[in-house]
C-alpha cells in the first residue's frame, strides 16, 4: 500500500513537473518574476547561511582540534580537516538541509495559500499555465542562486575557523592557514557545488509541489509545509549518498 501511494505521488509530481517546464507564454514577465524569487529566495538567504557558517566553521576547527591532539600528526591537519568537511559536506549537504526548512516551508506556504484562495483556479480559468507560472521562476531563481549561496557557505566557515585561531590558543594563525592550502584538490569545490545545484532543485521543485496540490484551508497548508521540509530533508541525504558514489568513485 505505501509503496503503491509512493509511485502515484512520484507519477503525479513528474506530471506536474511537465507542466511546469514548458516554454513560458511571456518571457519578459518569467524574467522579472524569476528576479524576485531570486531576491526572495536567495539574497535572503544570505544573513542566515553567514551566520550558520562562521559559527559551524570555528566548531569544527575546535572540534578537530580537541580530538586529534596526536603529536604524530602535524598541526595544521585542524585546517586541513575543517577545509575539506566545508567542502565535502557542510556547504552543500548540511546547508540545504537548513535551507529546506527556510526557503521549503516558503514556497509551500505560499503557494498553498494561493490554492487554498482560488487563486491558481483562476489561472487555470484564464488559460495560463498555473504550474509554468508560478513554479518555473523559483526553481530556476533559487538552483542559480544556490551556488553563490555555497560560496558564501565556504567562505564564512573558513573565517569562523581563522577566528578561533585569531582569538584562541588553540592554534596558531600560521598552521591553520597552511592547513587550508594543503594538498587542496580542486574538484572537492565542483564537486560540492553539483551537489548544491541537485540539492537545490529538490527543495524548490517539492515544496512546490505540495504546495500546489493542497486541499482544504490554512490548516492543510501548514501540513503541506511541514511535508515538504520533511519530503526534501529525506531526498537530499538519498541524493547525498548516491552523488557522493558516483562523483567521489
Amino acid at each position: 500500500m505505501v509503496i503503491n501511494k509512493s509511485l502515484e505521488q512520484l507519477g503525479k509530481y513528474c506530471r506536474f513537473m511537465g507542466r511546469t517546464f514548458s516554454i513560458p507564454d511571456r518571457w519578459s514577465v518569467f524574467g522579472r518574476r524569476t528576479v524576485a524569487e531570486i531576491v526572495k529566495l536567495g539574497i535572503d538567504s544570505i544573513p542566515l547561511v553567514i551566520v550558520i557558517s562562521v559559527f559551524i566553521g570555528a566548531v569544527c576547527t575546535i572540534q578537530m582540534k580537541l580530538n586529534t591532539s596526536n603529536p604524530l600528526m602535524p598541526a595544521y591537519s585542524v585546517g586541513l580537516a575543517t577545509r575539506d568537511i566545508v567542502l565535502l559536506e557542510f556547504s552543500n549537504s548540511i546547508l540545504c538541509l537548513i535551507l529546506a526548512g527556510k526557503v521549503g516551508s516558503n514556497i509551500a506556504s505560499e503557494i498553498g495559500t494561493m490554492r487554498v484562495t482560488e487563486q491558481i483556479d483562476a489561472l487555470d480559468i484564464m488559460g495560463v499555465n498555473s504550474a509554468n507560472f508560478l513554479v518555473l521562476p523559483k526553481v530556476v531563481g533559487f538552483v542559480a542562486f544556490m551556488p553563490i549561496l555555497g560560496v558564501f557557505c565556504i567562505g564564512t566557515s573558513l573565517l569562523g575557523g581563522y577566528l578561533v585561531a585569531v582569538f584562541t590558543d588553540m592554534i596558531s594563525v600560521t598552521r591553520y592557514v597552511y592547513g587550508i592550502q594543503a594538498y587542496f584538490i580542486e574538484w572537492y569545490v565542483w564537486y560540492g557545488l553539483i551537489k548544491s545545484l541537485v540539492f537545490a532543485f529538490i527543495i524548490a521543485s517539492v515544496a512546490s509541489f505540495f504546495g500546489y496540490y493542497v486541499k482544504g484551508g490554512a490548516l492543510q497548508v501548514g501540513k503541506a509545509s511541514t511535508n515538504a521540509v520533511v519530503s526534501s530533508s529525506i531526498l537530499i541525504l538519498l541524493f547525498d549518498v548516491i552523488l557522493t558514489k558516483v562523483l567521489l568513485q
